[in-house]
């Protein structure tokens, strides 16, 4: 049963980082902005 759960964690990893730098680094810098104009408050 581990090795299923390993092989799942393992595969959404992969895709992640695959899909993510695509698309989650125009959305990590816009979240930092957010954070930090909502800090300044």
């Amino acid at each position: 049963m581990g090795w299923l759960i390993f092989l799942i964690v393992v595969v959404v990893v992969v895709v992640g980082i695959f899909w993510g730098r695509k698309y989650f680094r125009r959305e990590i810098e816009r979240a930092k902005r957010i954070k930090r104009a909502n800090n300044k408050d």
